[in-house]
């Protein structure tokens, strides 16, 4: 499966096309928007191509992916991003034009695209989001993910050392297993009671 269009009741998640680079511009131009996320706000229509290239359309060239658009309904025009990465760490991730936030759009896709690959067969997913970002927390505990680890990386490529929470969802593995690489790979790590 590669990014099958799914619905909800307010959305539809599907593929991002080329005809949607103005949209994408929006949302990746926001310094607020990408403040927590790994790259620096957009500043042109041009960059937006090469990065929906690099990160949308390479993905839509493989067996199985899942990069989807955020579309409110009444006019299938992408207002966010929601991705699980088909790599071992399954990372589960998203963005939202801030106009938008506090509304439960995210929540609500996520448990859509959650459900979408479970029923796919994929293991389990992973999410991390920095500490000073608690609401991101709250959107992995709303999709069904529990807090595993926190753990203190130097983050590229913005440069500054982030502490961030490991949150994970099993589907075919058993319950207390963990996904540990980051646990493993960097040595300040530790667990909180939240």
């Amino acid at each position: 499966m590669n990014t099958p269009t799914l619905e909800t009741g307010r959305l539809i998640l599907r593929k991002f096309t080329e005809y949607d680079l103005e949209a994408l511009f929006l949302i990746l131009k926001d310094e607020e928007v990408n403040r927590f996320l790994p790259w620096y706000p957009i500043k042109d229509l041009e960059e937006t191509k090469k990065f929906y290239e690099e990160r949308y359309a390479s993905k839509y060239a493989q067996p199985q992916a899942y990069a989807y658009a955020i579309c409110l309904k009444e006019d299938n025009y992408p207002i966010g991003y929601i991705k699980v990465d088909m790599e071992e760490h399954h990372d589960f991730g998203y963005g939202l034009r801030k106009e938008f936030w506090h509304k439960g759009i995210v929540s609500e896709a996520g448990k859509a695209v959650v459900e979408q690959v479970k029923n796919d067969g994929l293991p389990y997913i992973t999410a991390t989001h920095d500490r000073n970002n608690p609401r991101s927390g709250n959107v992995m505990r709303a999709c069904g993910m529990k807090y595993c680890y926190t753990y203190q990386e130097l983050w590229q490529p913005k440069n500054f050392l982030v502490e961030f929470r490991l949150y994970q969802l099993n589907f075919t593995k058993e319950d207390n297993w963990m996904y540990k690489e980051y646990w493993d790979k960097y040595p300040i790590h530790f667990i909180e009671k939240l």
